[in-house]
């Protein structure tokens, strides 16, 4: 029996986050650098004649059966998948389907990394090459944003459908009515092999609802918070330093611009920083680090900290009191990949 198969790339957003979230991307552009790394989104799909669905959710011990329809309850801890579904189904397929699916994640919810985004991306991927249904990778990323956003309700930004599709290291540009342009970027492999050495990603030990910033950060720009407003534009700004440094290799302005990043970001919203974050940054930046940056939409996750030299080392001891992790990773050329064995 044929078993279908897709992975999709997490990824680190290096600067410019925020600035995808509509309506401020809407109203005025945004940008963001992105790059994805080795930790992955995979789905497996087994065909059934059951009539029944049975999706598996390996990496949290949860298993839901139901009967073969045209679309799945959406309000539980499937809704990921049931909404991917339910919209393929609608769409292209127009008949219910009989399957197993089993799906995992390299990182935890919430953890800022693009998690749930990316596990669309690598669930289309799955039903795609199993249906062969005729999807492009713009097509893939934006049909991912629309069950997110619109079909589930989510809140949240553009970046991480395209960046999970696409994969490597991209500029993207965001503007009215869902356009979204990813440009990739070439940076020699030296440059970043560097860089994946001297940025520390730490785990908080602490997850977050990105849900509830965003919809901080999006009420701030339709009030007309000039200061939230304006930090977005700056957010912006240290997407194309990123861009510049890294396409010239100039390495050693990365903590600088994530420090200026990070001061910018914080003034988008105020769950976005807390006590522990910051103490946790202030202790990074104490033993070595040049800047960093909370990684998603802030509260908890993922913290990301550039170190130049070798001061990667002192870092990471340094912050093993505060109980978290640190998770070494290297960049990914590829974006989703789907086979079937």
């Amino acid at each position: 029996m044929a078993v279908i198969r897709s992975k999709a790339p997490l990824r680190v957003s290096l600067a410019g986050g925020g600035s995808d979230v509509s309506p401020f991307s809407d109203m005025f552009g945004g940008a963001i650098l992105n790059a994805t790394i080795n930790l992955y989104a995979h789905a497996s799909i087994e065909p059934a004649d059951d009539g029944k669905i049975t999706i598996v959710l390996a990496d949290r011990n949860i298993e839901m059966t139901f009967d073969a329809v045209m679309a799945l309850p959406v309000g539980n801890e499937i809704a990921l998948h049931a909404g991917v579904y339910n919209r393929l189904v609608q769409d292209f397929i127009h008949s219910p389907l009989s399957f197993r699916m089993i799906t995992s994640v390299d990182a935890p919810p919430g953890s800022g990394l693009g998690t749930s985004s990316t596990l669309v991306v690598a669930i289309i991927g799955a039903f795609a090459e199993w249906q062969k249904l005729p999807m492009g990778e713009y097509d893939i990323a934006h049909l991912a944003y629309e069950i997110e956003r619109q079909d589930l309700g989510l809140a949240g930004g553009k970046q991480d459908q395209y960046s999970a599709t696409f994969g490597g290291v991209n500029y993207m540009e965001f503007f009215q009515g869902d356009k979204v342009i990813v440009n990739p970027l070439r940076i020699r492999q030296i440059y970043l092999d560097e860089l994946s050495h001297n940025l520390v990603l730490y785990y908080t030990a602490t997850s977050r609802s990105s849900a509830g910033i965003i919809e901080a950060q999006q009420r701030n720009v339709l009030s007309g918070n000039q200061v939230s407003i304006d930090a977005m534009h700056q957010m912006k700004k240290q997407a194309i330093m990123m861009k510049e440094a890294l396409l010239r290799g100039n390495l050693y302005e990365t903590g600088e611009i994530l420090n200026y990043g990070w001061h910018h970001k914080k003034l988008m919203a105020d769950e976005i920083s807390n006590p522990l974050l910051e103490q946790i940054y202030a202790t990074a930046l104490n033993n070595g680090a040049t800047g960093g940056k909370i990684s998603g939409a802030g509260g908890g996750g993922f913290m990301l900290f550039y170190c130049p030299g070798n001061s990667r080392y002192a870092v990471i001891e340094s912050l093993k009191q505060f109980g978290g992790e640190t998770k070494r990773f290297e960049f990914t050329s590829s974006g989703l990949r789907t086979w079937t064995i």
